[in-house]
C-alpha cells in the first residue's frame, strides 16, 4: 500500500486537510470553518480553541487513514502568547488586526540600519507590532504569556510538538534579521521587548515530534501558507511571478539573494526551503468583491453573470476597493474604499463589474510595484476559478496566466514538507494548469488609467 503523508493548512476562515500519496496523489480531502471575531473596529482575532475544534472535524472523514508524517501549514503574521504549559493567555490575534499601528512609532524610531536588518514594511498586523500592543496594553496578559507563537506553530504544538518556530513564519514578524536570518535580538532589546518570549527556531521540513493521531506518525515543522502554496503549486524559481487571489492577494517572486533596501514597499520573507521570495501584499482583493456581492445581494453565479453583460468600463463606474486599508505598498493603511463615476444610468450590473475591475487593477498595481512588466504569471486561488475573472486579469496584466487548479495547496504543501522531514519525496500531482493569453482591449488600459487618476492623492 501506498503511505500516506498528512498536509494541514490552518486559514484565516477555515482548516484545510490533505491526504497525499507517495506518487503526489491527493487520497482524500476535508475542511471545516470558523469566523473571525471583531470585538471592536480595527480588531481581528479568534480563540484557539475553535481551531482544535475545526481540526478534529475536518480529520473525520480521514479518521480511517494511516500517515506516516504530518505536516503544517498556517495563516501568517498573527500572535498566540501562551503561558509556560502551551495554554493561551488570550485570543489568538490575526493579520487583518490593526489596532497596534501606534505601536509602529517604536519601529519608525529605530536606527535605519536596524530598520534595513528587518528588510519589511511596517505593518500593524504583524507579530512584533502586536507583541508590544500587549505589553503596553494588556498587563494580566502580559504577565501570562511564556512563549510567542505564530497559528500554525500553536496547532503544532496542540498535536504533540515542542513549543518552536519555524524559519518562513519568524522572518515575516518584523522582529527578523532578514541577511543574518535569525532573530534581531539587537532590534528586539531596543524595542523593549523580553527575547525569551520568542521560541527556538527550527527548519520548515524538520521533525519536531510525534503527532497524537493513530499510529503516532512524525510530525514536521511546517511553514506559512504562502511559502506551502509555493511549494504545492510546483515553487518559485528566482524572478518567476505567482499571484494568489483570494480573501486577499499576494503577487510572489523568486529571489536568489535578499539584498534589503531602506523603508521598503514590498516584503522579504524566508521560504520553506533554504531560499528567499518578496511579495507585495493586497488586503482588498475577494475581500471587497464579496462585499460588493453582499450588498447587491446577490449568489456568486449571479454577480459574475452580470458583471459579464455589461461593457468593459463599467459605464465609467470605478471601484476603490481598499475597505480595510492596505500595507503601504498599493494604498496607506488609512486608505477607505469608495465608488466613483456614479450616474443615474448605473445599474447593478455595472457596480459588479466595476468592483472586479478595481480588484484587478489593484493587482496590476502590486504585480508592477514588484516585479515590473510580465509576460508569465502562474495564479492560484479561489479567485480565478471563474473564468471570466481569469481572463480578464491576463487582459489587465497583459500577461500569459497560468491557473493552477489545485484549490487546497497550502495543504499540499504541508504534505510536501511532511515527506521531505523523513527524507522522501513527493511531487504533487496537480493537473493541467488552464492558460489565458491576454487579448488586446484599448477601452480595458482606458478604464485602468482613469481608475489610477480617480486614486486618492498621495496613497498610490
Amino acid at each position: 500500500m501506498s503511505d500516506l503523508y498528512l498536509g494541514i493548512d490552518l486559514g484565516t476562515s477555515g482548516v484545510k486537510v490533505a491526504a497525499v500519496r507517495d506518487d503526489g496523489t491527493v487520497a482524500a480531502q476535508a475542511e471545516a470553518s470558523y469566523a473571525v471575531e471583531r470585538p471592536c473596529p480595527g480588531y481581528a482575532e479568534i480563540a484557539p480553541q475553535q481551531w482544535d475544534d475545526a481540526l478534529r472535524t475536518a480529520l473525520t472523514p480521514l479518521a480511517a487513514l494511516r500517515f506516516v508524517s504530518v505536516g503544517i501549514a498556517g495563516q501568517m503574521h498573527g500572535l498566540v502568547l501562551v503561558d509556560d504549559e502551551g495554554t493561551p493567555c488570550r485570543p489568538a490575534m490575526l493579520w487583518p488586526d490593526r489596532r497596534a499601528q501606534s505601536e509602529l512609532t517604536a519601529w519608525r524610531a529605530l536606527s535605519s540600519a536596524r530598520r534595513l536588518r528587518l528588510a519589511n514594511p511596517l505593518v500593524a498586523g504583524m507579530a512584533g507590532p502586536m507583541l508590544r500592543w500587549v505589553q503596553a496594553n494588556e498587563p494580566v496578559t502580559w504577565q501570562c504569556a511564556a512563549v510567542a507563537l505564530q497559528p500554525k506553530d500553536y496547532v503544532r504544538f496542540r498535536l504533540g510538538g515542542p513549543l518552536v518556530a519555524e524559519r518562513s513564519d519568524a522572518s515575516a514578524t518584523l522582529l527578523w534579521d532578514i541577511p543574518g536570518d535569525t532573530w534581531d535580538l539587537d532590534v528586539v532589546a531596543a524595542l523593549g521587548l523580553p527575547a525569551d518570549l520568542l521560541p527556538d527556531v527550527v527548519s520548515s521540513h524538520w521533525v519536531v515530534g510525534q503527532a497524537a493521531l493513530p499510529g503516532d506518525p512524525a510530525l514536521v515543522a511546517g511553514a506559512g501558507d504562502t511559502p506551502a502554496a509555493l511549494l504545492g503549486t510546483g515553487g518559485l524559481l528566482p524572478g518567476q511571478v505567482q499571484i494568489n487571489l483570494g480573501t486577499g492577494a499576494q503577487i510572489l517572486v523568486g529571489v536568489a539573494d535578499p539584498q534589503p533596501t531602506p523603508d521598503p514597499l514590498t516584503h522579504l520573507y524566508a521560504d520553506a526551503a533554504s531560499g528567499w521570495y518578496g511579495m507585495a501584499a493586497i488586503q482588498n482583493a475577494g475581500l471587497a468583491l464579496n462585499k460588493t456581492r453582499e450588498w447587491l445581494g446577490l449568489q456568486w453565479s449571479d454577480f459574475f453573470a452580470a458583471a459579464e453583460s455589461v461593457p468593459t468600463g463599467a459605464g465609467g463606474v470605478c471601484v476603490v476597493p481598499f475597505l480595510s486599508g492596505e500595507r503601504g505598498g498599493v494604498a496607506q493603511p488609512t486608505t477607505r474604499g469608495a465608488w466613483l463615476g456614479l450616474s443615474d444610468a448605473t445599474t447593478p450590473a455595472h457596480l459588479a463589474r466595476a468592483a472586479i475591475e478595481g480588484m484587478l487593477f489593484t493587482v496590476r498595481q502590486g504585480v508592477e510595484l514588484l516585479a515590473g512588466d510580465q509576460q508569465q504569471v502562474r495564479v492560484s486561488g479561489g479567485g480565478v476559478r471563474e473564468p471570466f475573472v481569469a481572463q480578464m486579469l491576463a487582459d489587465v496584466l497583459g500577461a500569459t496566466i497560468s491557473v493552477v487548479p489545485d484549490r487546497s495547496a497550502s495543504a499540499l504543501g504541508a504534505a510536501m514538507l511532511a515527506a521531505t522531514g523523513i527524507g522522501q519525496t513527493i511531487t504533487v500531482a496537480s493537473g493541467q494548469p488552464l492558460c489565458f493569453e491576454p487579448r488586446p482591449n484599448p477601452d480595458l488600459e482606458g478604464a485602468y488609467q482613469r481608475w489610477v487618476q480617480r486614486l486618492p492623492a498621495g496613497d498610490m
